[in-house]
């Protein structure tokens, strides 16, 4: 089957920002509104711009490093690892219908991470990762692969040697969570320090309670809630 592909650049990310990377609001946003804009880029009270994708209710999803560079060696590696378990944690007790499991099996894994020798500076090239050939990657990335049926068949999430180790909680958590499907930020002040979503903060290291809501939206236990909010 004919699959689609679609990328999500971090925060964390720098230079020129695609359309529909993030939706610019202002002041809190009502719980439907703040779903649909994350879940697939639509502005307040208007339409989506990108599909709702996500995988199947009910997944058990495997979560797995598979690649460690030698600069991420020491301090790096240790925190990288020990953020990767908090997000997992954080993700599984939001309430949504999906499940994260850490694996320590990357040809298995349905979302696969890899930290980069790379100075964010320089594309990545030659490297193998699905969906980061020819990428500028300042500091965190994932990519995302779906089939027609707005399935999710699998996820790539690239970290460089320039995320500061300071951000890994925040970074990882994000990174994940937009794994899941949730693609799009929000650019608003008030989000900042608040939501993973935070298009100009990086200071979120826990899920806010907006973000579980469209987490258990975006999985509920059955069909309903993603057909109402479509």
């Amino acid at each position: 089957m004919r699959l689609a592909m679609i990328w999500v650049l971090a925060l964390l990310l720098a230079g020129p920002v695609r359309a529909q990377d993030y939706i610019e609001t202002s002041g809190p946003l009502a719980d439907e509104d703040f779903y649909r804009l994350v879940a697939c880029a639509a502005p307040p009270r208007g339409p989506c711009a990108k599909p709702a994708v996500r995988w199947p209710l009910g997944t058990v999803l495997k979560v797995a490093i598979a690649r460690m560079d030698r600069a991420f060696l020491g301090r790096p590696q240790a925190r990288a690892r020990a953020a990767l378990t908090r997000a997992v944690q954080y993700l599984n007790t939001a309430g949504a219908n999906i499940q994260l499991v850490q694996s320590n099996s990357p040809a298995e894994a349905d979302i696969r991470l890899y930290f980069v020798d790379n100075d964010g500076r320089t594309p990545l090239l030659g490297k193998g990762i699905r969906g980061f050939e020819g990428a500028l990657v300042r500091g965190g990335a994932v990519r995302i692969w779906w089939d027609q049926t707005g399935v999710i068949q699998g996820a790539n999430i690239v970290f460089t040697r320039r995320l500061a180790i300071s951000d890994y909680e925040s970074a990882l958590l994000e990174e994940l969570t937009q794994s899941l499907g949730l693609m799009t930020d929000i650019k608003n002040s008030h989000y900042n320090g608040l939501s993973v979503f935070a298009e100009d903060s990086n200071a979120a290291k826990q899920l806010a309670p907006q973000d579980k809501m469209a987490l258990r939206r975006h999985y509920p236990a059955d069909e309903t809630g993603l057909r109402q909010s479509r």
